[in-house]
């Protein structure tokens, strides 16, 4: 296993670990920043209970994803990076409109996610970082199922 040095400290993971562990760290910060919003903005009740999931759900990760990082000495990202455009969009938005861009957002980022977790989990060189991964799939294709039934729930609901 490659130990890097950057500013005296040293890290256990190799790039393509520590790549993943920063990419879901925004990423979770980012679905507890979103699920908040849908608690707040939402018109639809399940659209506000699946934001409050998320924040649960994604919360606990993040807790999880922070304590194999401080075992690995890697410093994870406490922002949402890349996530901001979206959360800028998002907030500007309520109601009926808010409901859809979201649950949209959520379908599409759980996609996303769900790729990038199978990769983790089958090729991570770390095995605590594989086991994080394989642990929140069966989580992250919940949250897929769920948004998705919302989306189609509100399509449904506009005919």
């Amino acid at each position: 296993m490659a130990t890097r040095s950057d500013q005296g400290t040293k890290t256990t993971v190799d790039e393509k670990t520590s790549k993943f562990m920063n990419e879901a760290a925004m990423g979770g910060n980012a679905e507890v920043m979103f699920g908040k919003l849908a608690e707040q903005n939402a018109a639809n009740q399940r659209v506000k209970n699946f934001g409050e999931m998320m924040v649960k759900d994604h919360s606990a990760a993040n807790d999880d994803l922070k304590s194999v990082a401080k075992n690995k000495n890697v410093t994870l990202p406490t922002d949402i990076g890349k996530h901001q455009h979206h959360y800028d969009d998002l907030s500007k938005k309520t109601g009926a409109d808010f409901d859809k861009s979201y649950m949209k957002m959520m379908v599409d980022d759980h996609k996303e996610d769900i790729d990038a977790f199978e990769k983790a989990a089958n090729t991570s060189t770390d095995p605590d970082v594989k086991n994080f991964a394989t642990q929140k799939l069966p989580i992250l294709r919940k949250h897929l199922d769920s948004a998705k039934a919302i989306e189609s729930s509100l399509k449904m609901n506009k005919k």
